[in-house]
């Protein structure tokens, strides 16, 4: 991507400004030869000394020289920066490489290139560049890194001038800039047999094609454009019309991830704190099912689905389960505490229909959002959730009741519910609560008679 070119012509109407500008633009040093030259001109006049009067005129003059020249100098330079990579995990480093190409006849003298980044990605980088022969191209990079999730924006890029006296120095900027997308960090999960999805990519559907087979034909009526090698005769005969065989596609196993955000949910700050370990794990369980061949969608408190509203705002069916994955990273790095109080719009979006699997990750719950929580548990064919004590995660001694007898009063009311509730201690990895959450569901399935891993189930 071509940043631009610096500096641009100054047009004659805009002299003056470009004369403030040149003399801004002197250094500490030009600084101190104008004033060491106007005071022996000074002295020189008044003590009637001709060759002070000259020395004064040379001090005053070369910086101004210097401004002028420096001023007058255009530079035709093209600017490029690449990340690699664009999307990176949060305490991960990536790449920016600059480019820096002369597109003019001429060549440069000293450049000096500073690219503005955010205090959260490191230092300022600053780079010195030599001598740039005509249609020339120098090339740097450096790194950035940054433990806190989010959107950043990198530049615009800074080209600084100066004269080989150091007498000025002169900044021009270029227009365009990138963003580095710092998304949370994603955990392998196992892959685990959950029980209850709905008909999808499982043993359930493994059964059915070997009965039906993968061309499951369906008749309907014939359309204009349809291939006739596809006419159904038998159909045909029996309604009197023509009408052509359909592929029936088989329905891909469905999971929503939903994502407590509310601000009175959560206490503390920060990569450890409680909230963004269930922004990981979130994205955790978003990438492994996709990559399990689920349909997913991204469910807040507020309501709000990503990837969006088409098709009860699932993805992974109709389009690249990479575009998905990434949809819902690029809205997992910049989320934050949503200023609702309930889970009542995540419940009435739920109780629309049959969702699946459903994930949930849960802060601070009290009565009645628990009794709310434990009645998603109705639409659902397999529930689990991840629940959250953020009092445990401070560790803020309080004259509140004990936060581990209050968790475990919510676990109860979710487990009566039919969900596979587990409480998240601090430090405790996603991965072992995942197995975890398996061997329980596994558990309460084979107390209850049921089979396991059979009709809809699927691997998870």
């Amino acid at each position: 991507m071509t940043l631009g070119a610096a500096p641009a012509d100054t047009g004659r109407s805009d002299r003056s400004g470009g004369v403030r500008t040149a003399l801004a633009g002197l250094t500490t040093r030009g600084r101190s030869f104008l004033a060491a030259g106007l005071a022996a001109a000074a002295c020189a006049y008044v003590l009637g000394q001709p060759d002070l009067l000259r020395v004064g005129m040379l001090l005053a003059a070369l910086p101004l020289i210097c401004a002028a020249v420096l001023f007058r100098t255009r530079y035709r330079v093209a600017g490029s920066r690449r990340l690699s990579p664009a999307r990176v995990p949060a305490g991960s480093e990536a790449r920016v490489h600059l480019r820096m190409d002369n597109v003019s006849r001429l060549p440069t003298g000293l450049l000096m290139l500073q690219d503005r980044v955010p205090y959260v990605l490191g230092p300022r980088p600053r780079f010195v560049l030599d001598r740039v022969e005509a249609g020339g191209r120098r090339e740097v990079s450096y790194r950035v890194r940054s433990d806190l999730r989010g959107r950043y924006p990198l530049g615009p890029l800074q080209l600084r001038l100066t004269d080989p006296f150091g007498m000025c120095e002169l900044t021009r900027s270029f227009s365009s800039s990138d963003t580095l997308t710092v998304i949370p960090r994603v955990e392998a999960l196992p892959p685990v047999r959950l029980a209850g999805e709905a008909k999808g990519y499982g043993d359930g559907r493994q059964r059915s094609l070997a009965l039906a087979g993968e061309d499951d034909v369906i008749p309907r009526g014939y359309r204009y454009g349809d291939d006739l090698r596809r006419v159904h005769w038998r159909s045909t005969a029996r309604y009197g019309e023509l009408m052509v065989r359909r592929e029936e596609q088989p329905q891909r196993s469905r999971c929503t991830v939903l994502l407590d955000t509310r601000a009175p949910a959560y206490r503390g700050a920060g990569p450890d704190s409680a909230f963004e370990w269930a922004v990981g794990g979130a994205a955790s369980v978003l990438v492994h099912m996709l990559e399990r061949g689920f349909s997913v969608r991204l469910l807040t408190d507020t309501g709000s689905s990503v990837p969006g509203e088409g098709a009860d705002g699932f993805a992974g069916a109709d389009q690249e389960s990479a575009d998905a994955a990434g949809l819902m990273m690029d809205t997992l790095a910049v989320i934050d505490h949503s200023d609702g109080t309930g889970l009542s719009r995540a419940y009435d979006v739920l109780r629309g229909g049959n969702e699946g699997l459903l994930v949930a990750f849960f802060g601070d719950l009290d009565e009645e959002q628990a009794a709310v929580a434990a009645r998603m548990r109705q639409r659902s064919g397999g529930a689990v959730a991840f629940l959250l004590d953020s009092e445990t995660w401070v560790r803020e001694p309080n004259g509140a009741p004990d936060p581990m007898k209050r968790q475990t009063e919510r676990l109860r009311m979710l487990r009566e519910a039919g969900w596979t509730a587990l409480g998240v201690p601090r430090g405790t990895s996603l991965e072992a609560l995942w197995r975890q959450a398996d061997r329980e569901r596994t558990g309460v399935v084979a107390a209850a008679g049921g089979p396991t891993g059979t009709g809809g189930g699927g691997t998870a």
